[in-house]
């Protein structure tokens, strides 16, 4: 599960265990005094993104007077929003509700904070496709971004032409050609501001058809539309400025002509250009790819030895199932037999979270990452699975990254993890394994970000890097708060090889827009799958507790990247399962497999080109209810992620271990869309 307040949350449970056994009077000038209450200052206070800000802490008897004693211990928390240091001052990161609090003679007590979006730094105007012509219309788009690069659509943006005659803009970036001639149009969001010269022509088009005229599609099919135009002579013009309009709802028609529906019915389709204009039409049916889902298979982790385990992470191989756990253990199943998992293997592991396991593309090495180790040695562990019933520990590396590995990833003889305490990546090459090394370390430049160390080594630098996938020789990093990174790590398009990885390229989402106050949120999986990057958040309750039996909400979509021009990923589409919260992503021959959390098991048809809301269009192929009465939480799905193997689908969740599902026939429409929904 992921750390950021569940770190906080540990920290702050020892300090109070320690409370408990100190909170008894305290010694002070001879006298027995008893801190009553701890009063933080400044209170109440409201900041901005970047600003540090000294608090101090004053401890007081049962009468109010204050007490001469110094802060034990200073807290502030979730760590992607504020750090804090063992004298109180406080930096702050990202947008949002926080709390900073101070342990002084076994009390405690706190200050909410509100932390404010940095100002915009920046507007960006995109430049329209064609000319304008006179008499015809185009939307401009343009972003508002603060300093550290988040979008900010909080902003409204104001318009303006610096020549009327020539073109005009409304409030929403609406230009209309007016008469011939070049002029600029400003785009500002508060105090910043841009221009881009816009030309007006006079329209060479006298024809105009659009093709196809006609055309069937699914619900969810990606139809591109073009424009024939001609002038008064007969001949073609080239690239003629075009607005694209779609009637009727449910779908959407974008300015390069892909059009896209959500729902089944009939459109039309107009295109103009000035005066010009033609239609087309579409029918939309049903996309129909709903299938029945059985259970085959079940694995819980409930043997009578620990009752209270919960499962993590999974990796399917051959006959065998390696599943990490909440705690610590790994255990090993054979899966030869789908419907009669067998385990063959319990590892007993010093970490309280064994997140990430993996295996070499051979299956003969295992790598499996260790976070809160008590004798805080984290970091990652081999083993030799030449008797993968068996594996048989070969070697740890943990020189550099005591502090804790969340995510790692294996792609050949290197293994690209996520460093906690520093937030960022390491590879480490272990050709050898029984001696691996640090070949490289990369992270982001935050100039917000501090090396805050605390509790355990956690990284409190409002820096995390959370998961890695390596593919062709590219570097697929989710960076939380910094969004989607893409390393050359071997490709050699940046000259980039894992000794030495170099940037590509960077996408930042605005997770306190999408989210908004109360959550830890931020960019959490990644999956590179033909031309797109599937990115899944992770949206947490700021005050769960993953050791808790207690019940709690998630939230956080798959965002849809075409990284068709690797330097400029650019979202066009995204999966949001309204009732629940996104986690891991497996995609494979056109299904994307993952587990949603409290939304169970999900299977998506992602076949051809993508856009729009892929959970609207009907693409969802079946669904898994993951929960059990038997579970660690009682009847609640909490699905981690999905693997498709040899035919079946395994689906790990934490509240009741391992899932082994196969898809059947299509469905009947008159029933639901799988087992237990």
């Amino acid at each position: 599960m992921r750390r950021f307040f569940r770190s906080f949350l540990l920290f702050l449970a020892l300090l109070l265990s320690a409370a408990l056994v100190c909170s008894g009077p305290a010694a002070l000038a001879g006298q027995v005094v008893t801190v009553r209450t701890v009063e933080i200052t400044p209170a109440n206070v409201e900041v901005v993104v970047g600003q540090k800000v000294q608090f101090k802490a004053v401890g007081r008897d049962q009468s109010g007077n204050p007490v001469d004693l110094k802060p034990s211990a200073w807290l502030a928390g979730p760590s992607d929003l504020v750090g804090i240091d063992e004298n109180g001052l406080a930096t702050f990161y990202s947008p949002g509700e926080t709390r900073v609090g101070a342990m002084v003679g076994g009390a405690t007590g706190y200050a909410p904070v509100v932390i404010k979006p940095a100002p915009v730094a920046r507007v960006v105007i995109a430049p329209p496709p064609a000319p304008l012509v006179v008499g015809g219309v185009s939307e401009l788009e343009a972003g508002a971004f603060s300093s550290n690069g988040d979008p900010r659509s909080d902003i409204p943006v104001e318009w303006s032409s610096e020549d009327p005659s020539i073109v005009t803009v409304d409030a929403a970036g609406m230009l209309r050609g007016i008469r011939p001639g070049s002029t600029n149009v400003r785009a500002s969001a508060g105090p910043v501001s841009t221009t881009i010269s816009i030309t007006v022509v006079a329209n060479p088009v006298r024809s105009l058809s659009v093709e196809p005229g006609s055309v069937k599609a699914r619900a969810g099919d990606v139809v591109r539309f073009t424009v024939k135009a001609s002038d008064e002579a007969g001949a073609r013009v080239e690239n003629p400025s075009v607005r694209w309009a779609v009637s009727g709802e449910g779908a959407m028609i974008e300015s390069d002509g892909g059009f896209v529906a959500e729902r089944p019915g009939t459109y039309v389709i107009t295109a103009a250009s000035g005066e010009r204009s033609a239609v087309a039409s579409v029918v939309v049916s049903p996309r129909n790819v709903e299938r029945e889902v059985e259970v085959v298979g079940r694995a819980t982790l409930k043997d009578g030895a620990n009752e209270d385990i919960q499962t993590a992470e999974q990796w399917i191989i051959g006959n065998y199932a390696y599943l990490s756990t909440i705690a610590d253990e790994v255990r090993v199943y054979d899966i030869s037999n789908p419907a009669s998992p067998k385990l063959t293997e319990t590892l007993d592991i010093d970490a309280r979270l064994i997140n990430d396991i993996s295996t070499t593309s051979d299956g003969r090495v295992l790598v499996i990452s260790k976070e809160g180790a008590a004798d805080r040695r984290n970091g990652i562990t081999f083993f030799d699975t030449s008797d993968p019933a068996h594996p048989k520990m070969v070697s740890e590396y943990t020189e550099t990254v005591t502090g804790g590995v969340h995510s790692a990833f294996v792609d050949k003889h290197y293994v690209y993890l996520t460093d906690d305490a520093t937030g960022s990546l390491r590879v480490i090459d272990f050709k050898d394994v029984k001696a691996p090394k640090e070949v490289a370390r990369w992270q982001v430049e935050n100039s917000v970000a501090q090396p805050f160390v605390s509790f355990g080594g956690q990284n409190m630098s409002g820096r995390y890097l959370h998961d890695v996938q390596v593919k062709d020789g590219l570097a697929y990093l989710a960076y939380w708060r910094d969004g989607l990174v893409i390393l050359d790590v071997g490709n050699g398009m940046k000259g980039g090889k894992p000794e030495s990885p170099q940037l590509v390229s960077q996408l930042r989402f605005n997770h306190h827009e999408l989210y908004g106050n109360g959550w830890t949120a931020g960019t959490h999986t990644v999956f590179r799958y033909k031309n797109y990057v599937f990115v899944g958040d992770e949206v947490l309750p700021g005050d769960y507790d993953i050791l808790s039996k207690d019940r709690f909400a998630t939230r956080g979509i798959v965002h849809v990247i075409d990284v068709s021009d690797i330097s400029k990923p650019r979202k066009v589409a995204e999966y949001p399962v309204p009732e629940a919260g996104s986690h891991n992503i497996w995609v494979e021959n056109d299904v994307l497999y993952m587990g949603y959390y409290n939304g169970g098991g999900r299977i998506l048809d992602v076949s051809g080109e993508l856009r729009g809301d892929l959970y609207r269009q009907g693409r969802e192929i079946a669904r898994v209810w993951t929960g059990a009465p038997e579970g660690f939480r009682s009847n609640n799905p909490l699905a981690w992620g999905a693997q498709p193997h040899n035919g079946v689908i395994y689906f790990n969740d934490i509240n009741t271990g391992l899932w082994i599902v196969k898809l059947g026939k299509p469905k009947d429409k008159g029933s639901t869309t799988s087992t237990g929904y």
